[in-house]
């Protein structure tokens, strides 16, 4: 999103809503494609200063109440009256009225209280519950004022008579009687000394004392213009002294009250009728002056009448309001959203949107750099492919230094009609590129990145290569934010200094399998070494005394053979000593995994294998009625006999069940009285 914005000078003037800015959908538009609107870049981007800030048709007129917390804005269709919360960015309220507003004024500190001039003769005030009361004047109002020290309301009409109507008193005073016939257009209150000022249709300006309730002073602007014109809004300077009006014609005129004769004339150059001046005092640009017609506002230096900066809206104005201490102004006019404009130099944004000072210069509208936006540029060589050379010196062909400017949708018809091919030569040019970056992607290296791609640490990009993969280092190296890393000598990573070593004190030790401390060797270890040694030696002296005593060749390369398969045997027998050793070292580091069993002591271990899993066989089932009973089912076995050893005695004893269904059959102690009868039976 970007805001459109105008500079004139090293004067920028942002604006943040509008017409020309937002853009504004009908509802059923909006109901319609609510789901469609969220991929509109242009409709999602927009700045929406405060919330709801237009009308259904236009806006008539805008004021910022005294405290500077709210705003309210009169509109159609239909008349209605809106109220806006400046801390909440947001519409308060909104009231329909009976008739179209003329003119309304803030009369409290906030929004509470207000008096409206409709377009019916009625007079509304209203307040925070609604409409208090309504009265009504002989004539169609133009103008309003209020004088806050007698609590006088002024009300300019469409007659020679200027309304006042006393708010302490509730009812109407005698009129002040102006010489006109025309009617007032415009009242304005001096805020030092009370003097009264009417703008007349009839092209002069009238003065009224309200203490005397007398006329103090006429301006006859006519006779100083030499036009016959008529004045439509006059505006007093808090300072007491200085007072402007605007004309029909488009002419501002600043005054001292001192003298009858205009310090300077400003023209517009529109012809519209004047609607509104404002005396930029409380801006950071003191002697700026604001004046509006219905097609512009420009805001120049009552001193010199030098232009500071203008706002120029795509709708007709209708009214401007300025916020106080600020380069803010809202602007009400003849299209749906209410405009709002910013302005740097004359102050900061307002406190309750104080972001504005931040996005100004991030969003702000860059200029084209094409000279004509409908327009294209070709030089005298794609004049002649294009057989336009009988064009040139006409209007089509516009020369520009070395070449011509042609409008763009003639150029692309010229250009079709000399290239029919263009088309078909573009897609063939698009397919060709497609198919060849497919087979850049197919076709791939799978070594290492260039290693003239990289100058400088070469351990760091070998070790990414190893993390992520070749590809992803080689998109890494060559990437613009991490070039210089690896091509710039200012960044090389010195491995011996002491920042790196403070930062990698300790390197990965994983890939090292031998020590610097030497191991002693065992006893076989050292005959095979001592042995190994000998033979060298060996080897060593008897090819010394072969070459002095010079022997036969066959002798000397079968000695030589000997010695080399001894030497080979008693490398290979060390390589597996050393290879042996090192993955017991191997074994050593990782550690034995410990067996649960052989952490289990004896007494668990004897309780395990004594321990009876099975369990035995019960077929018997219990079922149990509803009255109590019971009833048992199971399967009657053959239980076997017990043997028992006592005293020396071999007694066969039975079961219990056996002993309670037929008794004992022997004496359980020798020498014990039998009571039996049958006695001898067992003799």
């Amino acid at each position: 999103m970007v805001l459109k914005s105008t500079t004139a000078g090293n004067v920028s003037v942002y604006q943040v809503s509008g017409t020309n800015v937002s853009r504004s959908l009908p509802d059923w538009i909006a109901k319609k494609r609510k789901r469609s609107l969220k991929h509109d870049l242009e409709y999602q981007n927009r700045i929406e200063l405060i919330q709801d800030f237009e009308f259904s048709e236009a806006s008539n007129k805008i004021k910022v109440s005294p405290d500077g917390n709210f705003a309210m804005a009169t509109g159609t269709y239909k008349p209605q009256i809106h109220v806006y919360d400046f801390a909440n960015l947001s519409l308060k309220f909104e009231r329909h009225t009976d008739c179209e507003n003329v003119d309304f004024l803030i009369l409290s500190d906030d929004w509470t209280k207000s008096v409206h001039l409709q377009n019916d003769r009625s007079i509304e005030f209203q307040t925070k519950g609604g409409i208090h009361y309504r009265s009504r004047i002989p004539k169609f109002g133009r103008s309003l004022a209020y004088n806050s020290v007698n609590c006088d309301l002024l009300i300019g009409a469409s007659g020679n008579e200027l309304y006042r109507l006393n708010l302490d008193q509730g009812r109407f005073l005698n009129p002040y009687v102006l010489d006109t016939s025309q009617g007032v257009n415009s009242v304005d209150i001096n805020s030092v000394h009370g003097l009264i000022s009417a703008g007349l249709e009839d092209g002069t300006v009238e003065f009224w004392d309200p203490r005397s309730k007398q006329r103090a002073g006429k301006l006859f602007v006519n006779d100083q213009l030499n036009e016959s014109i008529g004045v439509t809004t006059v505006s007093f300077r808090n300072d007491g002294l200085n007072f402007a009006l605007g004309t029909n014609d488009g002419k501002t005129l600043l005054y001292d009250l001192r003298t009858s004769t205009p310090s300077i004339i400003k023209d517009h150059g529109y012809g519209y009728d004047i609607k509104k001046i404002l005396w930029l005092e409380d801006s950071s640009s003191s002697d700026m002056i604001l004046c509006s017609d219905k097609r512009i506002a420009k805001i120049w230096d009552r001193n010199t009448g030098k232009p500071f900066a203008s706002m120029e809206p795509t709708v007709d104005i209708n009214d401007i309001c300025h916020i106080p201490g600020s380069g803010m102004f809202f602007m009400a006019n003849e299209g749906i959203p209410m405009h709002t404009y910013y302005i740097p130099n004359l102050g900061p944004a307002p406190t309750w949107c104080s972001f504005l000072d931040n996005v100004t210069e991030e969003l702000e509208e860059k200029p084209s750099d094409t000279i004509y936006s409908n327009y294209r540029f070709i030089t005298r060589d794609e004049v002649k492919k294009l057989n336009l050379s009988h064009l040139v010196g006409s209007k089509v062909l516009r020369s520009y230094m070395h070449g011509f400017f042609i409008d763009t949708e003639l150029y692309e018809k010229v250009n079709l009609i000399a290239n029919p091919n263009s088309l078909r030569d573009q897609r063939q040019r698009e397919i060709r590129k497609k198919l060849e970056q497919e087979r850049e992607s197919r076709i791939r290296t799978t070594g290492a990145v260039k290693a003239t791609k990289i100058k400088v640490n070469k351990d760091l990009a070998s070790r990414l290569e190893a993390k992520v993969g070749s590809n992803v280092a080689e998109s890494v190296i060559n990437d613009e934010r991490f070039k210089e890393m690896f091509e710039n000598p200012d960044f090389a990573v010195d491995e011996e200094s002491h920042e790196y070593k403070q930062l990698n004190p300790v390197k990965a030790t994983k890939d090292i399998t031998t020590t610097g401390r030497s191991r002693g060797l065992t006893a076989a270890e050292e005959s095979d070494e001592e042995r190994l040694n000998g033979v060298e030696e060996e080897s060593e002296e008897s090819e010394e005394s072969e070459s002095e005593e010079s022997e036969d060749e066959e002798v000397k390369e079968a000695n030589r053979a000997k010695v080399e398969k001894e030497l080979a045997r008693l490398r290979k027998k060390k390589e597996d000593n050393k290879r042996f050793l090192n993955e017991m070292k191997a074994l050593s580091a990782e550690g034995p995994k410990q067996s649960s069993k052989a952490t289990e002591t004896f007494g668990s271990q004897v309780e395990r294998i004594n321990k009876v899993t099975k369990k035995p066989v019960d077929d018997s089932r219990l079922r149990r009625h509803a009255r109590g009973e019971a009833e048992l089912t199971f399967v009657p076995k053959k239980k076997e006999r017990k043997v028992t050893f006592k005293q020396d005695n071999y007694d066969v004893e039975d079961d219990e069940e056996k002993q309670n269904n037929r008794g004992r059959t022997k004496q359980r102690f020798e020498g014990r009285r039998i009571a039996s009868k049958n006695k001898f039976r067992g003799m």
